[in-house]
């Protein structure tokens, strides 16, 4: 007998077995997936795991928006210099591009770490105040070169530049801005994606750390080749008290739209 020529009652009861059935399936295929992965599923895929919103105005995105005009400059300059190197008449590009070539021969985490060591060797640390009389200012790579000196948002801008260059998509790039919780200071730094995971390029270190591994920073704000975005979704404070915890770092909305740094 066909199931549609039951009675009404054991229709019902069919009925409810088989969505019982269905939701029984569906609970076990859920299950299949474990708490880490869950995780992953719902993890922003910028730096630190945390999510963004695009930002539109304030003091920081001014600041990015004077190195992009300056960038367009020195890209152009800095491939005309790479085409034609006995031509070059900017010292400052030929030393630029040296740090470039000996990226480019290399491969992977070894590419990232060239440039983060030769960029960290080639500026001198000095404040902007010290430097150029004001606080707070931020220089294209050429600039930067050129003197010689630099602050941290100084060698971050270079090796985002610098990186690009070398062949990393600019999808993989980023300035982070992050709030040293030990110097009461803003920090920036470059990060670049490799292996889907996210590498630190700090002018305070050779190495590269991995996101998940840094302590005692906040982070604020992170810079890609679009523009400025805020990062959201704060974590308890108490959860930066514990160096061992996986969200060491939270963010710091109480932060001011711009650097605060000294020679860092």
């Amino acid at each position: 007998m066909g199931f549609f020529n039951l009675s009404q009652p054991w229709r019902v009861v069919a009925l409810a077995s088989s969505l019982l059935w269905l939701a029984t399936a569906d609970l076990k295929a859920a299950s299949l997936i474990s708490p880490g992965a869950l995780d992953l599923i719902h993890k922003s895929a910028e730096p630190f795991g945390l999510f963004t919103s695009r930002i539109y105005g304030g003091g920081l995105r001014d600041k990015w928006m004077g190195v992009e005009r300056k960038l367009g400059d020195e890209r152009v300059q800095l491939a005309l210099c790479d085409g034609d190197r006995a031509r070059c008449v900017s010292p400052a590009a030929l030393r630029f591009l040296a740090i470039v070539d000996n990226a480019r021969v290399r491969d992977g985490r070894a590419r990232l770490g060239e440039i983060n060591r030769a960029i960290n060797l080639a500026i001198r640390p000095m404040s902007d105040l010290a430097q150029h009389g004001e606080i707070d200012v931020w220089s294209s790579p050429l600039v930067t070169f050129t003197t010689g000196a630099g602050d941290c948002e100084d060698y971050a801008i270079a090796k985002f530049v610098a990186l690009q260059m070398a062949g990393i998509s600019p999808d993989d790039l980023r300035i982070v801005v992050l709030r040293d919780t030990i110097r009461g200071e803003d920090h920036a730094v470059a990060m670049a994606r490799l292996n889907d995971r996210w590498l630190t390029l700090d002018n305070r270190r050779m190495a590269l750390v991995e996101d998940a591994d840094v302590r005692n920073y906040r982070p604020l704000f992170v810079i890609d080749q679009h523009g400025v975005m805020r990062y959201e979704d704060p974590v308890p404070a108490a959860a930066v008290s514990r160096p061992d915890s996986p969200q060491a770092t939270a963010v710091n909305f109480v932060a001011p739209a711009g650097m605060n740094s000294k020679s860092n």
